[in-house]
């Protein structure tokens, strides 16, 4: 078997692109301020994180206007919703501790144990 590892994503590989997909969740779109304010980031670092996300195809983002003020709208892609399941999956699986009786689920540890 292999190591979940492998399943993990490079998109997610900084604290605030992670915290920003598990941000966005299963909301419809969250906008820019929201965002800075949840995840504690300045504009920058914010607008970095969105931008790779963006061209990892893994997030939506829609500027606009309200009234005269400047706004930019940010959604997960089911594209990018998947893949973030599957790097939470991977990291879990490989946080939780080993049970005996799960030896298929364990493969990869067992697997990389016996060489």
């Amino acid at each position: 078997m292999v190591h979940p590892r492998h399943r993990l994503d490079d998109a997610f590989q900084t604290p605030v692109r992670f915290s920003l997909m598990a941000a966005l969740g299963t909301r419809d779109e969250v906008d820019f301020r929201t965002l800075r304010e949840l995840l504690e980031s300045d504009d920058s670092t914010l607008s970095k994180a969105i931008s790779h996300l963006e061209r990892a195809g893994y997030v939506k983002v829609t500027k606009g206007y309200a009234g005269t003020r400047p706004r930019t709208r940010v959604t997960a892609t089911a594209k990018g919703s998947s893949a973030f399941r599957t790097h939470v999956r991977a990291l879990q699986e490989i946080a939780s501790p080993a049970s005996p009786t799960d030896s298929q689920e364990l493969g990869w540890r067992l697997s990389s144990h016996s060489s």
